[in-house]
């Protein structure tokens, strides 16, 4: 069943994610010294759409294996952790 609230919450927090992020900078780029735009925008595309596919893969499985609030835990602590890493400039 397709829960358009689920919808919209992926597509704003993955859109709002993505601004600014370095997939974005390298897509400019490649585009800024490519005459092709449809392939640099197909194969872009389609990156963003393979690493899609293998998130939401990846997160049924741990969701039939962990409880949601651990998913919860870990997520937010790596994210964290990360950014204390890019602030330490160390990632």
């Amino acid at each position: 069943m397709f829960i358009w609230k689920t919808f919209y919450t992926t597509f704003t927090l993955v859109f709002l994610a993505e601004l600014g992020d370095k997939t974005q900078l390298s897509t400019m780029l490649l585009a800024a010294h490519n005459e092709s735009y449809l392939s640099v925008f197909l194969g872009a595309a389609l990156a963003l759409i393979l690493n899609a596919i293998i998130g939401v893969y990846l997160g049924s499985i741990v969701s039939k294996s962990l409880p949601l609030n651990y998913i919860h835990l870990g997520g937010g602590i790596a994210f964290i952790v990360i950014g204390i890493l890019l602030i330490t400039q160390k990632f």
